[in-house]
């Protein structure tokens, strides 16, 4: 199954670091949050990526061009026809695909560009910039147990975002609610297994993912919610980011599962 990552918006939020560089490129240690997410989907055996790219999408590309030389201890050798040797093998069992989804194009149209790249598979989808220990393959299993279009990681990280409603038993999504003011309530973790039908609910760049096709998927009845209490923490502003850091410097970092 592919993993299709969401990483081409502004990161207006956190534009103390993002007015360099694209969000999902701000490092947590030493290695991008992409590199975080994309381990925690490799560590389930998920290792087929479609990135979607957008504003300066070019210091991904850059950084997946370079990633063997970055990883690994070399040696250049002016002397003997500028030969290169490398010391140590250090690599990911990663297949990346990056695309180029638009500058202005919203979430909803950024997937729906990736469509030719995807086929008429199931995907797993998430946001570039945000890290949880959730169970990807209890996440699976409940979507193959459930009738829908769309399974969707849900937390409750407290009253800054908006809310899910789910049905007691059935955990359906009745409502989906993004950038409410409520609180307590569940919300979009990411984090998603998603049916290609989905492509058909979008029309063009100008979709919202979450407030156009979530909408109209949930008015279906076809979201479902596979409830996460463990950890999640997105890195929306620097706050957060200082979290994410001082979690991976104790060494106590949660979303470490490789």
């Amino acid at each position: 199954m592919k993993v299709v990552i969401l990483a081409g918006g502004y990161g207006t939020r956190i534009s103390e670091e993002s007015h360099l560089k694209p969000k999902p490129m701000i490092e947590i240690g030493d290695k991008p949050i992409l590199w975080h997410i994309m381990k925690i989907y490799s560590h389930y055996g998920f290792n087929d990526f479609v990135i979607c790219l957008g504003y300066k999408g070019y210091i991904i590309k850059e950084f997946f061009a370079q990633y063997y030389l970055h990883a690994s201890d070399v040696t250049f050798d002016f002397t003997n026809g500028n030969s290169l040797t490398v010391h140590n093998n250090v690599s990911e069992p990663w297949r990346v695909t990056l695309v180029d989804t638009g500058l202005d194009t919203m979430t909803g149209g950024r997937i729906k560009r990736i469509e030719k790249y995807i086929g008429n598979e199931r995907f797993m989808l998430t946001y570039g910039d945000g890290v949880s220990d959730v169970d990807l393959n209890s996440l699976e299993k409940y979507h193959n147990e459930k009738e829908g279009w769309i399974t969707m990681t849900a937390i409750q990280p407290g009253g800054r975002f908006g809310v899910l409603e789910i049905e007691e038993h059935s955990n359906r999504i009745k409502r989906f609610s993004e950038k409410s003011k409520e609180d307590g309530g569940w919300i979009n973790g990411g984090f998603m297994i998603v049916e290609p039908e989905v492509f058909n609910v979008i029309d063009d760049d100008a979709s919202v993912f979450e407030s156009d096709t979530l909408t109209k998927i949930a008015e279906a009845g076809n979201l479902n919610a596979f409830k996460h209490h463990g950890f999640w923490q997105c890195m929306d502003t620097q706050r957060d980011k200082g979290i994410l850091e001082n979690l991976w410097r104790s060494g106590v970092a949660p979303w470490k599962i490789w």
